[in-house]
């Protein structure tokens, strides 16, 4: 009954964008329907949640691995093999999204998810030394799968149901995301101080496992049909080889700042520990408030996209060659130089990703791929794939780089990364126009006979 009523919403949806398109109801304002409402919802409960189980390990779990017998190297790996393991769980569902099924393979990673945070939260009943250091690494690792079949599935989903509003959808969702990651060290923090190791992730993990029939009941199913496209194929596309480079160096920026911010800022400014908190979240709040703003302007003006990433880029790269500041400035480190980087960091990374999804979703349209949930999520796994890598990548290279030169060094490197993946896209984007072929149909005409065209915000 219900698959029928959002069928006839659908239909009733396209008549409407017929309409518009035809210009017999210029006057009249796109509405969002039930399902698009419904589906808005299901993805900001994935990335509350998820985040939130995501990142309450920060505060307290390497001192209670240290209690167990574990040094500082294992328990970075412990970090570290989650994203690997989300690199590779996003390339495999991405490819089997279908036959999956879009809506299983969200609400199956969140119980997944949720289930192993609980089992985290037990770990401290498990012996020192190398049976603890093992089942960390299961544990985690089972988790991120299930991560990446939450986000995977999610970010498909997005795309499908807001094929003309994707960059504004993960702005909002962004808040989200942001809200979850900045709540998630406190929280857990208050939990453990208050009740101890085990509290925190049981009662977290079972906040994610009460998304699952949330989901269950509002997100609407997807069909599709498998595809005979690849990973391979859509990586080797020369510009959307040049974004996942830009994916990669902001995730790598992203991630390098978490095991080096709070050591720098401790030794270099002699802030308490408590403060130290308040600094990680400068960033998070620039990059998650500035989002939604950035994805309507990059739906509204899709032109402006190239140049969005373009100048967030180089804008990213300025703001960590400052953050130290790099040796070759010549300039005193201040506290306020710090924040006032890294404010301008977390906005222009918003800048520069927010526009990403769509221009890879838009490239891989007009070279052949089909307009369906299939493409969908080879994009969607692509991106969690290069996201995960950096994210791996940042804080490992970083952290060696720290320790062999020193912070204002590594954060330079960081920047001069950004800077080469800008430097070769803002070159490809200048050099396009020369060998363009003209096109018979464009996205948007595609975009029109697609039956969500007229779900838009």
């Amino acid at each position: 009954m219900e698959d029928d009523e959002i069928e006839a919403e659908s239909r009733s949806d396209s008549r409407a964008g017929a309409e518009d398109s035809n210009g017999e109801a210029a006057g009249r304002k796109p509405k969002l329907s039930r399902k698009n409402i419904f589906t808005l919802v299901s993805a900001a409960s994935v990335n509350f949640s998820s985040m939130i189980c995501y990142s309450i390990l920060g505060p307290f779990f390497p001192t209670e691995a240290e209690k167990k017998g574990v040094n500082q190297t294992v328990t970075g790996l412990i970090f570290g093999c989650y994203a690997l393991c989300t690199l590779l769980g996003s390339l495999v569902l991405g490819k089997y999204i279908v036959q999956i099924g879009a809506k299983f393979m969200l609400c199956a990673g969140l119980f997944l998810s949720g289930g192993c945070t609980v089992l985290f939260g037990l770990l401290d009943r498990v012996p020192h030394g190398v049976p603890f250091i093992l089942m960390c690494f299961i544990v985690r690792s089972i988790d991120a799968v299930g991560f990446a079949a939450a986000m995977t599935s999610s970010f498909a989903i997005i795309a499908k149901a807001f094929p003309n509003n994707i960059a504004t959808v993960l702005g909002i969702l962004e808040i989200f995301t942001g809200l979850g990651l900045v709540l998630g060290p406190p929280l857990g923090g208050f939990l453990y101080q208050s009740f101890g190791y085990e509290i925190p992730f049981i009662v977290l993990g079972f906040v994610l496992i009460l998304m699952v029939p949330l989901n269950i009941y509002v997100l609407p199913s997807y069909d599709a049909t498998p595809s005979k496209d690849s990973f391979w194929r859509l990586f080797t596309l020369p510009k959307i080889s040049l974004l996942c480079f830009l994916i990669f160096s902001m995730s790598s920026c992203f991630g390098f700042l978490d095991p080096t911010m709070s050591l720098f800022v401790i030794e270099k400014f002699h802030l308490p520990t408590g403060y130290v908190g308040l600094v990680f979240l400068v960033l998070a709040l620039f990059n998650s408030l500035s989002s939604p703003l950035l994805g309507i302007v990059s739906d509204k003006m899709p032109n402006t996209r190239r140049w969005l990433m373009v100048i967030g880029g180089i804008t990213a790269a300025l703001g960590y060659c400052f953050l130290g500041p790099a040796p070759f400035l010549h300039l005193k480190s201040q506290l306020w130089l710090f924040v006032f980087m890294l404010a301008l960091t977390g906005f222009s990374i918003g800048m520069t990703c927010i526009p990403t999804l769509p221009e890879v979703v838009k490239c891989a349209y007009e070279n052949g791929f089909e307009d369906d949930l299939s493409t969908l999520g080879l994009v969607s796994g692509l991106y969690g794939a290069v996201w995960s890598f950096g994210t791996f990548f940042g804080p490992t290279v970083g952290g060696f780089l720290v320790e062999k030169f020193n912070f204002e060094w590594a954060a330079a490197a960081q920047g001069g990364l950004i800077f080469i993946s800008v430097l070769f896209l803002g070159i490809y984007y200048f050099v396009e126009p020369c060998f363009r072929r003209p096109a018979t149909t464009s996205v948007e005409e595609n975009e029109e006979r697609a039956p969500l065209l007229s779900n838009h915000i």
